[in-house]
């Protein structure tokens, strides 16, 4: 195969594609800086990181793809002492070696595999486009299929007009992407949990309690797609029972001390009889700075976690970048509007209605309000907590001036929360707005969490994003 390098054209850019288990080009792709090098490894500060459960024979820090300088640039591959190996087209790689358009990297015998690419110049050459010439080559020689760039799956079976076997019972042969593909587990989860709520019919505290489950269960499973990460469930569950166990413990006591006593943070009987200065004051210091302070324990416990572990299980639990901090922050998140919704809101209404009207309006108008307040957690409660993990997270992928960078989103954070209460008091118009704007701040974050991820191409939101 001909490269840039040998003919001298010029290229524009250089790019690592990471190929499927069958050896087929994917669409993630990962761009070659000319000024800098890449690390790829296990170890979340590798610009290429590579999950540690799935690709076990990789060391943390395996290889690293770095720019040569000269008439054009070119890029050389070196092997960082990697435990089982790198592999340049089948041979193992002993120090550095310079790439060349198509060359198949492999990590270890049976690890991931990248192909190398170079974009050339837009030039035509000899009446053909060098994008069209250099493609072309790749699928002359096997390493590129039409149907890996178009992204289109292989068909079912020879173009017939008899229906197979599979298409006649098609559930026999989806095998795992049944599981995978068609949401079959969050399918049985709802079933369960219709089937407990037909039998809670008649005890009100069960019923809102599966409602109320489920609600932000489904809430959460909607920033869990978007963050596109694979989290242990135990864990996310454990940062919810967590922040629960805080807000029974006299850890909150000391919270309300701290922030409502010490500090101007005491909340008013009658929030309408302030105005609208000092009632954001005594919001963002008694409920924006406390309870973001709170629901960010678990987060921060975590991280410490993590730092204890050994590797696999170091890198799967701990916080090493933003989305590991939004994912931990939003299910502490859950927990708290739970406990707050269950043991505070919804039976305080209940209480006064049916002391005033009698009969079950009370229990009708608390599961009005249970409804609204565990949705809307996803621009409440988890919009608040998630954007401050974002930012926690980005304190540890990136540690310079990480107190400041805390603080812009621990404050960013209470000032939403605050507003967001304080508006609830007096105007449910701007709410709205209000509401709006803290999930767009959330979204915001998660967005951007995903371009930075160092496990950007394992990320299931991406490739769900692009049709695979």
């Amino acid at each position: 195969m001909v490269s840039g390098m040998m003919t001298g054209q010029p290229f524009r850019a250089a790019f690592l594609r990471q190929l499927s288990a069958s050896g087929l080009a994917n669409s993630f792709v990962h761009a070659l800086p000319a000024t800098a090098e890449i690390s790829i490894g296990r170890d979340p500060r590798c610009q290429i990181m590579l999950d540690s459960l799935v690709y076990g024979g990789v060391s943390r820090y395996h290889a690293k793809i770095q720019p040569i300088a000269g008439r054009s640039i070119s890029w050389q591959i070196c092997d960082l002492s990697s435990s089982n190996g790198t592999y340049i087209n089948g041979s193992r790689l002993q120090g550095c070696r310079v790439l060349e358009a198509g060359d198949r990297i492999v990590l270890g015998q049976d690890g991931p595999q990248f192909l190398f690419e170079l974009e050339p110049s837009p030039e035509p050459v000899g009446g053909t486009e060098p994008a069209t010439a250099y493609h072309s080559s790749l699928f002359a020689s096997g390493a590129i299929s039409s149907r890996s760039i178009s992204g289109e799956d292989p068909p079912d079976g020879p173009h017939s007009d008899a229906a197979t076997l599979s298409q006649l019972f098609p559930i026999v042969s989806t095998g795992r992407d049944l599981a995978r593909k068609a949401f079959l587990i969050p399918g049985i989860i709802t079933v369960s949990f219709v089937v407990m709520m037909f039998v809670a019919v008649g005890n009100s505290v069960f019923f809102n309690f599966l409602v109320a489950a489920y609600l932000s269960g489904a809430a959460y499973y909607f920033v869990y797609q978007l963050c596109g990460k694979h989290k242990p469930w135990w864990l996310l569950g454990g940062a919810a029972i967590f922040t629960v166990l805080l807000l029974v413990s006299p850890v909150l006591d000391g919270f309300i001390f701290v922030f409502r006593v010490l500090l101007p943070g005491e909340i008013p009987a009658d929030p309408a009889s302030v105005n609208f200065l000092t009632l954001m004051i005594r919001m963002f210091f008694g409920a924006g700075l406390m309870e973001e302070l709170l629901k960010a324990i678990p987060v921060l416990a975590t991280y410490w976690i993590g730092t204890q572990l050994r590797s696999p299980y170091r890198e799967r639990i701990g916080i090493w970048e933003p989305l590991d901090g939004i994912l931990i922050g939003t299910a502490s998140a859950v927990g708290f509007t739970l406990l707050e919704t269950l043991g505070q809101y919804v039976p305080a209404i209940m209480q006064d209605v049916t002391i005033q009207a009698g009969g079950d309006s009370g229990e009708l108008l608390g599961l009005q309000l249970l409804i609204p307040r565990i949705l809307g957690s996803v621009a409440g409660h988890m919009a608040y907590s998630g954007y401050l993990g974002y930012f926690i997270g980005l304190s540890i992928l990136k540690p310079k001036q990480r107190w400041r960078t805390i603080g812009i989103g621990y404050f960013s954070a209470a000032a939403l929360h605050a507003l967001w209460n304080t508006m609830g008091v007096l105007n449910l118009a701007i709410l709205a707005l209000v509401g709006v704007l803290s999930y767009a701040f959330l979204a915001a974050a998660i967005l951007k969490a995903r371009a930075l991820s160092p496990k950007r191409s394992q990320n299931f939101a991406t490739r769900f994003y692009r049709g695979r």
